[in-house]
């Protein structure tokens, strides 16, 4: 046995097993998802939830994460925004789909095409009024 050597073993494994239990400590999200999951899912089977339950169930949910100063979700205006047009708010889902285009640059293409069909196809620009000539008809 030599003097002054010091084990060594117990502290590297301890320090070992702090790092394992730290890598395992629950990470903060990058969004609040929520009950967002479930809104689309009620949608997709039509499960009897209406549109204005969800409505106001995302509302709350986007106030909350305001409130948190947290992320709402990739699609989570787009779902919104899906449920507005279904309960006759044109104007709302125009500003939820433009906001989720803002947010998330990658959801244009499709934001785009959504945009477009609520405001309906283009319309063929109407051919110039021709001024009267005074004294003759029309």
């Amino acid at each position: 046995m030599m003097m002054g050597r010091i084990d060594l073993r117990r502290p590297l494994a301890l320090a070992a097993a702090a790092l394992v239990l730290a890598g395992c400590a629950q990470q903060p999200t990058l969004y609040t998802w929520e009950d967002f999951p479930r809104h689309q899912y009620d949608t997709l089977v039509h499960a009897g939830v209406g549109p204005q339950e969800q409505i106001r169930a995302m509302e709350a949910q986007a106030e909350k994460a305001r409130g948190a100063g947290q992320a709402l979700p990739p699609g989570f205006r787009a779902h919104l925004g899906m449920l507005q047009l279904d309960a006759g708010n044109v104007d709302r889902a125009r500003e939820l789909w433009t906001s989720e285009k803002t947010v998330f640059p990658e959801s244009a293409p499709y934001m785009d095409r959504l945009l477009s069909r609520l405001n309906g196809p283009a319309k063929p620009a109407a051919a110039p009024a021709v001024p009267a000539t005074p004294g003759k008809p029309a």
